[in-house]
């Protein structure tokens, strides 16, 4: 397997001084059970999940484990979910043996092994507080607010701003409940696939202006899948759209030979084209020009376009990149 990822998370901890919470390890969790693999259960990241309830996940341990991940040469996800930490040296993931004076791992030192990695892209999903300030360069490397370097493949989404807590509501994250809502397909397009700009644009959607704010940075060179759920459509009708529509503002015209109930007239290479039709209507490509469905269309011998997102398929067809 050419993926992996590593998964964490800390509801325990050694100090009086950092509280103990209880939607972490239920989120890592419920990552690992949405990441190890796409809908139709082929095998997607291969996972290592740390837990607090499990294991000891001292500074010590949690570095070792991010050495491990990032000397890797495929696609490499590091999830945390736990306490995070601002101090005047910047952003912190708490480890067990944390505490309020010695949080954890600097979120510098993470960057720095993401960005020496010979990995081929890197996925880095926080859900802790200040987590927004992954990526930043810390107050003495030039300010809390000048953006670090991101080597070519990288990618953050972080919970919230680097000044800004991150939410647990009912024992689960916030942001994670959302992020695993978008990796089931909520975020997925009409192929399936989810992106991690496409998560980002699903989990910001679903907060309002007066809740947390996640956080997107990415040098990404291109939008890799990091899950695939079930496609509106198949590939193989995405690459066929030329064939009906030889120009991207071409009308189809349709009419009673196309539709099956008509046992008298239906001819079945055009019922066979309206059934294509009616996928590509379902899946947002097509619309007719009448208004109504596609059956008194055809009826009333009406005509059917490709709405923007069939054009954008209809190029990608065309230049055969389908």
């Amino acid at each position: 397997m050419s993926r992996r990822a590593l998964i964490v998370g800390i509801n325990h901890y050694d100090h009086a001084g950092v509280n103990n919470l209880s939607g972490c390890i239920p989120d890592a969790n419920a990552m690992r059970e949405v990441l190890g693999r796409h809908e139709d259960s082929r095998p997607n990241y291969d996972c290592l999940i740390l837990t607090s309830n499990t294991s000891r996940i001292t500074r010590v341990n949690l570095r070792s484990a991010l050495v491990e991940l990032f000397a890797f040469d495929g696609d490499v996800l590091f999830y945390f979910s736990g306490h995070g930490s601002l101090q005047e040296t910047g952003g912190y993931l708490v480890s067990q043996d944390g505490e309020p004076g010695d949080p954890g791992i600097h979120m510098d030192e993470i960057i720095r092994l993401a960005n020496g990695s010979r990995a081929r892209s890197v996925l880095i999903i926080i859900d802790c507080c200040f987590s927004g300030n992954m990526g930043n360069v810390s107050a003495n490397q030039g300010g809390q607010h000048a953006q670090a370097q991101l080597r070519e493949g990288m990618t953050i989404l972080a919970a919230s701003r680097p000044s800004e807590p991150s939410m647990e509501v009912g024992g689960q994250g916030v942001f994670t409940e959302l992020v695993v809502g978008a990796l089931k397909g909520g975020a997925a397009n009409v192929r399936g696939r989810v992106s991690a700009a496409s998560i980002y644009g699903y989990v910001e959607a679903a907060l309002g202006a007066w809740d947390q704010r996640p956080i997107y940075k990415s040098h990404a060179k291109q939008l890799d899948s990091v899950r695939e759920c079930e496609p509106l459509i198949l590939d193989d009708l995405l690459r066929k759209i030329p064939e009906f529509f030889p120009t991207s503002d071409h009308v189809h015209l349709l009419d009673p030979t196309f539709e099956e109930q008509n046992v008298h007239c239906a001819k079945p290479e055009n019922v066979a084209i309206f059934k294509i039709f009616k996928q590509y209507q379902i899946a947002g490509l097509l619309k007719n020009r009448s208004g109504r469905d596609l059956y008194w269309t055809a009826e009333q011998s009406g005509g059917v376009y490709l709405t923007p997102l069939g054009e954008f398929y209809w190029r990608l067809a065309s230049g055969g990149r389908i």
